[in-house]
């Protein structure tokens, strides 16, 4: 397997990606701190809109700081109890003002984005962890049965989590339903670079295959950020609970140094080869598109 880099562009007024998804023509992306939800043209990357997702200026680069900001780093195209269509935003609930989420309706661009208290859903995972990690989700993903949602532990190797949620049952508790879904757990090795763990930072399906990303700091606090050493590109196989993983390098064989916070598939070129759009944060208000052909041969 290989994840190698074909460009790179700034996306400016759009601070701190950590998240993407592409639906028809347009790729979605959220960040941790900023107030709205950016679209962009998928084939171009033009910046095409902002949906408001709360209050607090929805253009220009103005950061939420960080005591405050939602920390959204967890997003998926879900279909609602209602049949609508849309994104499920998730922030990663390392501190309590995090467990707070939204459903923003893709049918129409005039639906108002709907707010979600996500505590419940979080005070049902966060007692599933090993001893001593913090709860800090990081990546979602949806398939038309489960809702996979993808805990980062920095800092150790034994805490890389991916929770299994029943799709429907999940839509309906964060809905107000009483209903608990049933949550598997499913615990990854990740790869390392100068003995720092990889942690997973985004997720995606495409053809029934499992895509992730995942990323290295070198930190042990899951608020704080490290130095970034570099990013992988993994394909999870689901039933063997294992995961193989490329280093994302440019042509020239130099590994990228950047940290990639979600990832989608822009088309597929071949058998077993994607070209992916990777969103970037170098954890100072700064985010970058990159795009990248992935190959399994």
């Amino acid at each position: 397997m290989t994840a190698t880099i074909l460009s790179e562009v700034a996306l400016p007024g759009l601070p701190s990606a950590s998240g993407v998804e592409i639906i028809g023509p347009t790729a979605y992306v959220i960040g941790d701190d900023p107030a709205a939800l950016h679209c962009l043209d998928a084939a171009t990357l033009a910046p095409t809109a902002r949906r408001q997702l709360f209050d607090g200026p929805a253009n220009g680069p103005f950061r939420i700081p960080k005591p405050e900001k939602p920390d959204l780093e967890c997003m998926a195209a879900v279909c609602w109890a209602d049949g609508r269509p849309g994104l499920l935003l998730l922030g990663s609930g390392s501190r309590p003002n995090r467990a707070r989420g939204w459903f923003v309706p893709t049918d129409t661009a005039s639906a108002v984005p709907e707010p979600l208290d996500l505590t419940p859903l979080y005070a049902l995972l966060a007692p599933l962890l090993p001893a001593g990690a913090v709860f800090n989700l990081e990546a979602a993903a949806a398939s038309d049965t489960e809702l996979l949602l993808f805990q980062r532990t920095v800092g150790r190797a034994d805490a890389a989590l991916l929770f299994r949620l029943p799709l429907e049952a999940t839509v309906a508790f964060l809905g107000g339903a009483a209903t608990v879904p049933i949550v598997k757990v499913l615990p990854f090795e990740l790869p390392a670079i100068a003995g720092c763990p990889a942690g997973f930072s985004g997720a995606t399906f495409v053809d029934e295959l499992l895509f992730v990303t995942a990323s290295v700091e070198n930190t042990t606090d899951a608020v704080l950020d490290g130095d970034v050493l570099g990013s992988f590109i993994g394909l999870v196989n689901l039933d063997t609970q294992r995961a193989a993983f490329a280093l994302l390098a440019w042509h020239d064989g130099r590994a990228y140094r950047g940290k990639v916070e979600g990832l989608a598939v822009r088309r597929v070129v071949g058998a077993r080869h994607w070209e992916l759009l990777l969103v970037t944060d170098d954890d100072a208000g700064g985010s970058t598109a990159v795009v990248a052909e992935i190959s399994l041969e």
